[in-house]
């Protein structure tokens, strides 16, 4: 099964440790394979992705921002 993973673009505090452990999770034990949406709704809007694997997710948790990346809403 392939996942999307999506942010709503804004900082939050752990997000970057909630996606490490889904998709390290998903892949190790139900072998799933994840995409990553790029900068909140740009990313499936504008065709903008990740693959996220394993390797892809190391080292993320220490990051303060959302590592998928987040753009400030424009006016």
């Amino acid at each position: 099964m392939r996942v999307g993973v999506l942010t709503g673009g804004g900082d939050c505090p752990g997000l970057n440790a909630v996606i490490r452990g889904i998709v390290r999770r998903g892949v190790t034990e139900y072998g799933f394979s994840f995409v990553g949406f790029r900068d909140g709704w740009k990313g499936p809007l504008d065709g903008v992705t990740m693959q996220l694997d394993i390797p892809a997710v190391r080292g993320t948790c220490p990051v303060a921002a959302p590592f998928l990346g987040h753009r400030a809403p424009t006016q």
